[in-house]
């Protein structure tokens, strides 16, 4: 497997192109925006694109979701159903934060705590993390040692859970129960900022470090 990670949106939220070596099909993760700059580093790296794959429904991660979907005719994978609540509203958030207008969506498959995703040869593990929304979810590519974590765990930070059915202790459940037992050499794309491993926030971390 091979990935870039491309900035998209006002937020320079981590959007993830990501495909599979063998075949040459990929995935983008988390299309909030930008859809040409997209497109174009798929057909730069030679990706034929064939799925979006969503950690959960907040604007600058989902709000290019249908139309990347409808351009390609490619489908809509995750996150888990309890995001209903959020992609329901992208009309709404992308008023309130002065995104370009986007649709609302039904994703082609909602996603469960221990379901695979196949990416042409490649599978991903999805672990259902909730708190900072009640869907979300993160894929994990155990050959690669490699998670995409959304929103959920950052390089010094974690995710916010202030907004509607937020639930910071459900949070850090999410990060203590779900991700650090995958490993601590396991690299990780958040959905802002730089990359880290788990054992890197296991030591430093100030919300969520061994001993806090």
């Amino acid at each position: 497997m091979d990935y870039r990670i491309l900035p998209v949106t006002p937020f320079a939220q981590n959007c993830t192109l990501l495909w599979c070596l063998e075949t040459m099909k990929g995935a983008v993760v988390d299309p909030g925006g930008d859809l040409d700059e997209i497109v174009a580093a798929a057909a730069q790296y030679g990706v034929n694109l064939e799925k979006i794959l969503l950690t959960h429904g907040h604007i600058d991660h989902a709000g290019g979701t249908a139309e990347l979907a409808a351009r390609l005719s490619i489908p809509v994978v995750g996150p888990q159903r309890e995001d209903a609540f959020w992609i329901d509203q992208l009309p709404n958030q992308s008023r309130m934060f002065g995104f370009p207008p986007c649709a609302a969506f039904t994703p082609d498959r909602w996603l469960e705590d221990g379901d695979k995703v196949r990416v042409g040869n490649v599978i991903l593990d999805v672990l259902h993390t909730p708190g900072h929304t009640p869907g979300h979810v993160c894929f994990f590519h155990p050959a690669s040692r490699l998670a995409i974590t959304g929103d959920v765990l950052f390089a010094g930070s974690i995710g916010r859970t202030d907004f509607p059915r937020g639930d910071h202790e459900a949070l850090i459940r999410s990060i203590r129960e779900k991700l650090w037992p995958l490993g601590d050499d396991v690299e990780f794309i958040s959905g802002h900022g730089p990359m880290s491993t788990f054992g890197e926030e296991r030591q430093s971390n100030p919300f969520v470090a061994d001993g806090v």
